[in-house]
Order: structure tokens, then sequence, then C-alpha cells
């Protein structure tokens, strides 16, 4: 079950340390996946100006950052994201949690929002990094629900609001064998899904295969739109 009030800065700095493990001896050309055309180095690249956009929008209160040319070469390129990990979350920790921020969720413009945004974009990509390399990555069921709950609440009804999406057809119901969870994305007659929250969070990220899921049709092609980026 979820904590009540969970640490977020305390998983932030387990999870990018946790990230940068996990390529700090990888085959930066290895492929990922889950990113079509996408590297492990573009990967850690991406993540990186994230964070570095993340920090950006809790100082600066906009999110009109541009990032610089990074250097590619393996070891410094972890050692470029483990600063820019680091600085994010030395920004979130400096600055109080109520604080005004440029957020993508209209109902929460708050320096808090980027604390947990940052952890589900940390724990996302360090599960792509492992599967490019070939391992079996794991993602702790009370995180991975929270995950679930932050794409019902942001993420989808962001997708919608910037017109990247049409609204559901049919709602999908997500029903976690692991945890205590039972939530439904959209309106209208819902069709269920079941499965490990893991699951069911790649399954809404694209990173899970519905027919290896067990999702039915219906499900499956509800789970194929552009729900999440």
């Amino acid at each position: 079950m979820t904590p009540e009030t969970p640490d977020w800065l305390d998983l932030l700095r387990a999870h990018t340390e946790g990230f940068a493990v996990a390529i700090s001896d990888a085959d930066h050309d290895a492929l990922v996946p889950a990113c079509p055309g996408w590297s492990v180095r573009d990967l850690v690249v991406h993540l990186g100006e994230v964070h570095q956009w993340a920090a950006h929008c809790v100082v600066e209160g906009n999110p009109a950052f541009r990032p610089r040319p990074v250097e590619r070469d393996r070891r410094e390129l972890t050692a470029w994201y483990r600063h820019h990990a680091s600085r994010l979350v030395d920004v979130l920790t400096a600055t109080r949690a109520d604080a005004p921020a440029w957020t993508l969720d209209d109902r929460d413009a708050s320096a808090l929002f980027w604390r947990r945004r940052q952890v589900h974009e940390t724990v996302l990509h360090t599960w792509d990094a492992h599967d490019a390399l070939g391992q079996v990555p794991q993602v702790d069921p009370w995180l991975a629900w929270d995950g679930v709950l932050e794409v019902r609440d942001v993420i989808y009804p962001r997708q919608v609001r910037l017109g990247r999406v049409e609204p559901l057809p049919r709602g999908i119901r997500l029903v976690a064998t692991d945890v205590a969870g039972d939530i439904t994305i959209g309106e209208r007659e819902p069709v269920a899904v079941r499965g490990r929250a893991e699951v069911l969070l790649r399954l809404l990220w694209h990173r899970a295969d519905p027919d290896a899921a067990l999702v039915d049709r219906q499900a499956s092609r509800l789970l194929s739109g552009a729900l999440t980026p």
C-alpha cells in the first residue's frame, strides 16, 4: 500500500542514484526497446535534460528552458547525469513543498508536484535502461500504483487538454492485484484490466504488450492511444 505521506525527496535521491548505477557500466549504444530509435546514451541525455528542465520550472517559474550540448562519452556522460540529478535534488530540497512553480498540472502549481513527477520519470526510465540491457527490472508495487494514479489525475487529462488525444470513447478500469487499487480512467462503460501495479503502469506508458498481459481487444485498443506522451 502506498505510504500516506511518501518522502519524495528520499525516493528521488534513491532512484536517480539507481539510474546512475544502471548506466555507469552499460553499453551506451544499446537500443532502448520502449523508445524506438533511442540508445541508452539518448536515454541518459533525455533524463538529465528533464531534470534540468524541472529544476528550471521550480526556480524560474516557467518552462522556457533550453539545454546545452552534452558530452556523450560514457564516463563523462554518467558524471554529467549525476551532476544534474544532484542539482535537481538540491533545488527541490531547498524549496518549500508549497512554493509556487510552473507544472504540468493546472490544479497544482507547487514545487511538490516536481518531487513526485521526477520520481516517476526516473523510475520509468530506470526500467527502460534495465530493459535495454536485457535485465528484468522491478518496480515497487505501491510506487507503480501511484504512477497509475498520476496518469489518471495528471498525464491523461493533460494529453486531452493539449489535443494530443481525444477523450476515451470508453473508460478503462484498472484493478491492481498486488495492492489495494481500483480506478477508472475515462467515464463511459469501462472495460476492466487486471494485473500487477507495475504491469498496469507499463501498459499505460506503452512498455508492456497487452497480449502478453492478457488484455482483451477492446481494452488493448484503448490503451494503444496516446494516453501518455
